[in-house]
């Protein structure tokens, strides 16, 4: 059975929270992982991965300044997981053949909005933790079945 996302009801909702979240009115509760997948999926339904990663980063850096969250060597923004993440969701948008930018977010909430585990099994160390992941992009040292490949 799919999650239900009260952001993600409808069109509508969800783009009054990407519209919310643009304009610094959502609170870190409202900030979960499935809304970081919507968001991504919101984006990638039509921009390559690149211009995806541009937003997200930059609407991340901007919602975290806004709840006045610090950007240190071991907390804060995480360079590597919003790219893994942004490549992983934009390759399920394309794979999908979603006709919407609703069913590309539909897609990747079913998809990755409960899988908050993925990148350990494309990680052989702890990514989350790691000083120098944090900071710059490193790609996955694993293969997973059923994944693409991100480099």
């Amino acid at each position: 059975m799919a999650m239900r996302y009260a952001f993600a009801e409808t069109p509508e909702t969800m783009a009054a929270f990407v519209d919310a979240w643009h304009a610094g009115r959502v609170t870190r509760g409202e900030w979960t992982h499935g809304a970081h997948v919507a968001v991504c999926a919101w984006y990638a339904f039509d921009r390559d991965p690149d211009a995806t990663f541009a937003i997200v980063k930059a609407g991340i850096l901007e919602f975290a300044r806004a709840c006045g969250i610090v950007h240190t060597a071991t907390s804060g923004y995480h360079e590597t997981l919003t790219r893994f993440w942004t490549l992983m969701i934009a390759a399920h948008v394309r794979e999908c053949g979603a006709s919407s930018r609703w069913d590309a977010v539909r897609a990747a909430l079913d998809r990755f909005g409960e899988d908050r585990d993925l990148p350990r099994r494309c990680y052989s160390f702890d990514v989350v933790g790691d000083v120098r992941a944090r900071a710059e992009w490193v790609p996955p040292d694993r293969t997973v079945d059923g994944l693409p490949a991100v480099a």
